[in-house]
């Protein structure tokens, strides 16, 4: 019997939440902080609208395991994916306007239904998973920061 399972991480960036927004439904924009080993790519036209699809690749030669994306809840600063494939669950980016700029909060909750996955994932994945989600966050910030400086300037 899988669990599901949360990783939440959040960090402060300074530009406004429009930009910020705008790196994460920007596809071109989500390729620059993207893990390099994963590949998003729409199902048809590229939407991050309710109903919107693509398809998430984890670029492993020979079996690139892929996960199926709809969005499922949208409004200005908040776009929740909803995935099914060896995952199950939901991707939530929300951003918070601050008095610094905005605080963008990532919230990955999921389950794994298939127990040797699941067990794999968690004996090695897991930790991998959390810092790379760090890491994407600083890499995101840095796409927005550099966006904020050059509508300033």
């Amino acid at each position: 019997m899988s669990s599901s399972q949360v990783f939440e991480q959040t960090i402060i960036i300074n530009a406004s939440a429009t930009i910020v927004e705008r790196c994460i439904i920007d596809l071109d924009l989500m390729h620059r902080w993207l893990n390099p080993v994963l590949k998003c790519e729409p199902i048809r036209e590229w939407s991050t609208e309710i109903g919107g699809r693509s398809r998430f690749i984890i670029k492993i030669p020979l079996i690139n395991p892929t996960l199926i994306s709809n969005v499922i809840e949208r409004e200005p600063g908040l776009i929740v994916w909803q995935f099914n494939g060896f995952f199950k669950g939901r991707d939530r980016w929300e951003c918070q306007p601050t008095s610094q700029g905005t605080k963008l909060i990532n919230r990955f909750q999921f389950e794994i239904p298939n127990p040797l996955i699941s067990w794999g994932f968690n004996q090695f994945a897991a930790p991998w998973t959390k810092s790379d989600m760090k890491a994407q966050l600083r890499r995101l910030k840095q796409v927005a920061e550099e966006l904020y400086q050059l509508e300033c300037s």
